[in-house]
């Protein structure tokens, strides 16, 4: 139930009955050398379309660009500043909560979105404490907030291990690569000979010092044994335990 697929009546009489929206945010960036540039987006996304349907939530426009200045060496990334993505995530969700939204629940494609979400939902929180619906008394914020990464719940974690242990890596993963396969088949590109990836042995600064460290973007990561196969199976049970959260979530 996407709401830029609804006319402005459906969404009032949703709201009728549900006040809860699914928002999807990822990001546009480099992912290794057979990984999708949109990878992060387009994941966040259909898992967030199908979470909905099964939830029976609607699901708002996708966030498709994140904070991603550390990938700015490799062509085709983009990114938003961290003060711009705070922003832009409180004028979604005061955008949503002026018609009677009150439950956001983000499903998240990167990793490095979180630090930047989770201080835009106190952006959030402050403002509508000082300005909001409870400035006259009352210590509750008027809405609420909740960040899911789509690939952490304890059973995807787990089939994630089992499918592919410490070869997945911590970016270009053989997880996301795979879900990008599952989902858009005619999309696969040719995995070339990457040869053992770059470990991470220490964090990064700029986007000059994450190329310097990891050349073809890669961290600790084999996506060259990625399968739509695998990509189905991952898919599903993410969707399966989100769309469980996002149930609970709704009536808690």
């Amino acid at each position: 139930m996407q709401l830029q697929m609804q006319t402005w009546a459906e969404v009032e009489r949703y709201l009728e009955s549900s006040t809860i929206a699914i928002m999807p945010i990822g990001s546009t960036e480099q992912h290794g050398p057979n990984g999708l540039i949109g990878t992060d987006a387009v994941s966040a996304e259909a898992i967030a379309v199908a979470v909905g349907e099964a939830a029976n939530v609607m699901v708002a426009p996708t966030i498709a660009v994140g904070m991603a200045q550390h990938h700015m060496a490799f062509k085709g990334s983009m990114t938003l500043r961290p003060a711009t993505m705070i922003q832009l995530i409180g004028d979604y969700v005061d955008s949503l909560a002026h018609h009677g939204f009150d439950k956001f629940y983000f499903i998240n494609g990167h990793g490095g979105n979180s630090a930047t979400i989770e201080a835009a939902f106190q952006e959030v929180y402050t403002a509508h404490t000082m300005h909001g619906s409870n400035r006259n008394g009352g210590n509750e914020a008027s809405v609420r907030c909740r960040l899911r990464n789509w690939w952490q719940g304890d059973k995807t974690y787990k089939l994630i291990k089992e499918l592919f242990g410490d070869k997945d890596g911590m970016h270009a993963t053989i997880s996301e690569v795979s879900v990008t396969q599952y989902l858009f088949p005619e999309h696969i590109k040719s995995a070339p000979d990457m040869g053992p990836p770059e470990p991470f042995r220490s964090r990064w600064s700029d986007a000059a010092d994450y190329r310097a460290k990891f050349p073809d973007g890669r961290i600790a990561s084999h996506p060259y044994l990625a399968t739509p196969e695998a990509g189905k199976k991952i898919f599903d049970l993410a969707v399966t335990e989100i769309a469980e959260e996002v149930t609970a979530y709704a009536k808690g």
